[in-house]
């Protein structure tokens, strides 16, 4: 890859990769560190990394980023700065998106994953299961599963509405 393909890829697929870790881990600075991190792991392999490929290698470096960071925070949490409120609501929702939003929070972390490849970002199943390190049938499971899960989670539009 030459610097210049490692530019436009950085203009392409930033925003993207901003996108779906910020969607999983909900902080801001954390989704920042990891994309950087990952352009900067690109960055590292660039002579070995082909231009084509680039999108699937930061989506995988990013999700796995991700996933280590995960690890480490629960092993690490302090118990006396949890915030009660931060796991209680009083409100009542009635905006569909926010609805959505709380549904995919509830979905295990892989089924999550997926879900927003699929369908938030558009991939295949093949590139999902490449960046997830599954196969293509575990991936098409996941996402069965998860969108199962969603569905009971909203129920009808009339009760949401």
């Amino acid at each position: 890859m030459t610097v210049a393909e490692y530019n436009h890829c950085v203009e392409k697929h930033s925003d993207g990769l901003y996108r779906f870790i910020l969607k999983n881990i909900k902080d801001q600075d954390k989704a920042s560190d990891i994309v950087q991190d990952s352009f900067e792991k690109l960055w590292r392999k660039v002579a070995e990394v082909a231009f084509e490929k680039s999108k699937t290698y930061l989506f995988s470096t990013a999700y796995h980023t991700m996933i280590d960071g995960i690890r480490k925070d629960k092993r690490t949490e302090d118990f006396s700065q949890v915030k009660p409120e931060r796991y209680s609501h009083e409100e009542q929702y009635n905006d569909l998106q926010e609805i959505l939003h709380a549904a995919l929070d509830k979905l295990p972390g892989i089924q999550r994953t997926v879900i927003l490849l699929r369908d938030y970002e558009g991939y295949s199943y093949q590139e999902i299961g490449e960046i997830a390190g599954l196969s293509e049938s575990q991936v098409k499971v996941y996402i069965y599963r998860g969108r199962v899960f969603l569905k009971q989670y909203i129920g009808s539009l009339k009760a949401v509405i």
